[in-house]
C-alpha cells in the first residue's frame, strides 16, 4: 500500500475495512480490532491518525510495531498474519498495519482455552465502523467457513418452511421470532437458520449492538 493509497483510505475515513488510531491504547482494545478484522473481510488499522482523519503521526514506530507485536502473540487466539509499514504523512509518521481476512476463523482474545467456548470466547467481527462481539450463530458460520465442512444430508423441513412463509411478508426474521413461530427451542431455531446461511439460503447479519438478524437472498 503506497502513499497515494494511504491517502485515499484516510479521505474516506473509518469504515468497514478501516479503523484510525491516534494512538496505541491498550493491548486488549486494539486486539479486538485486529482480531474483527480478520474475522470478517480484513482491513487496515492506522496508527498516528485521528478519528477524523486529522495526521498527528506517532512518536515512535519502533515502540509501536513492538506493542502491535506482542498485541498479535498475546491477546489473539489463533495467530494473525499482519504487515506493517511506516510512512510519512505532511512531515508526520504514521504505522499501517494490514490485517488480512483470515482462513483460521473465528479468531478470538486469548484464554488459554483449547478449545473454543461459544459462552466464554470473546469473538468480534467488524460491522461499519465498528468493532462488535460477534453473536453465537455468526460464531458457528465462521468455523463452518473455516472448516469448509459440507451440509450433510440437509434437507428443507417444516422450519424451513416456516422462515420461508415469514419473509415472503416481512424483512428479516432472528432467532427469537422463529422460535416463537415455530413452537421449537431457542437451540433449534439458532441451527435452523445458520443451516440455511450455509446452504446459501439466507443472509446473516449484524447490528452495531451484536445482534443478529436473517434475511432472503
Amino acid at each position: 500500500m503506497n502513499i497515494k493509497k494511504i491517502k485515499e483510505v484516510i479521505a474516506n475515513g473509518e469504515n468497514s475495512t478501516t479503523e484510525f488510531k491516534r494512538r496505541f491504547s491498550t493491548h486488549n482494545k486494539i486486539a479486538k480490532e485486529i482480531i474483527a478484522f480478520a474475522n470478517t473481510k480484513g482491513g487496515v488499522l492506522l496508527f498516528g491518525v485521528d478519528d477524523d482523519g486529522s495526521i498527528y503521526g506517532v512518536e515512535s514506530e519502533k515502540e509501536i510495531a513492538e506493542l502491535f507485536k506482542e498485541t498479535v502473540e498475546d491477546y489473539c487466539e489463533p495467530l494473525i498474519n499482519y504487515k506493517l509499514k511506516f510512512m510519512e504523512l505532511f512531515g508526520r509518521e504514521i504505522v499501517v498495519a494490514e490485517i488480512p481476512s483470515s482462513n483460521l476463523k473465528p479468531h478470538r482474545i486469548q484464554d488459554y482455552q483449547k478449545e473454543l467456548d461459544l459462552s466464554t470466547a470473546e469473538v468480534y467481527v467488524r460491522v461499519n465502523d465498528k468493532s462488535i462481539p460477534a453473536s453465537k450463530e455468526m460464531i458457528k458460520i465462521l468455523q463452518a467457513e473455516s472448516s469448509n465442512s459440507n451440509l450433510a444430508k440437509y434437507s428443507l423441513g417444516k422450519n424451513e418452511e416456516v422462515v420461508f412463509s415469514y419473509l415472503m411478508e416481512n424483512d428479516s426474521i432472528t432467532v427469537v421470532e422463529l422460535k416463537h413461530l415455530a413452537n421449537i427451542s431457542t437451540r433449534r431455531a439458532s441451527r435452523t437458520l445458520i443451516k440455511m446461511v450455509r446452504a446459501s439460503l439466507l443472509y446473516i447479519h449484524t447490528k452495531d449492538n451484536g445482534q443478529t438478524f436473517f434475511t432472503s437472498l
